[in-house]
């Protein structure tokens, strides 16, 4: 899908199944406390000034858990292609963005022209069966170095919170 700028985002060949894992869960429509909570110890953890927990649909992408908190549920809802969390999803694994202006393929996203967003670091939160479902990030409006420990927090932080993803539905 190109969206503006050559912006390319990659293909999402298991959107539709998280699009409806996700729905199983009541996930992805609504902000959830505790997952704002997670987000604000990524981002105190990290030194960021922004962290949320993001599901990814087919055709957005939902901020169920944000720091800093007092952002409408309305707000929470933003393009497919406003972000980095796509690439984390259909990687299934962390991305560390030090710069993202460093990389072409990163650096025409809506985050960084709209949001200013200049650096990412992001992993992936599975269910039980280990499809990923969104993620656990942290951003900056500034480059920086994240370094091993930051890697290793979002990493770490990110199986704190897959337990409250998964839920009790089967899948």
């Amino acid at each position: 899908m190109n969206t503006g700028r050559l912006l390319l985002l990659p293909d999402d060949p298991e959107a539709h199944e998280r699009e409806r894992r996700l729905a199983a869960r009541g996930l992805g429509a609504a902000p959830v406390p505790a997952l704002d909570a997670h987000a604000a110890r990524l981002a105190a953890g990290a030194g960021a000034p922004f962290a949320g927990v993001n599901f990814v649909h087919t055709d957005h992408q939902y901020l169920a858990g944000l720091h800093p908190r007092g952002v409408p549920a309305a707000a929470r809802r933003v393009a497919r292609a406003h972000g980095f969390s796509p690439y984390v999803v259909v990687r299934r694994k962390a991305l560390v963005l030090d710069d993202v202006r460093d990389y072409p393929r990163f650096s025409p996203n809506e985050a960084v022209d709209f949001s200013g967003i200049r650096a990412y670091l992001g992993a992936p939160l599975t269910d039980h069966d280990g499809f990923v479902l969104g993620t656990l990030w942290a951003a900056a409006r500034e480059p920086r170095d994240w370094g091993r420990e930051a890697l290793a927090l979002v990493k770490t932080l990110a199986a704190e919170v897959a337990p409250l993803v998964r839920g009790t539905t089967g899948a």
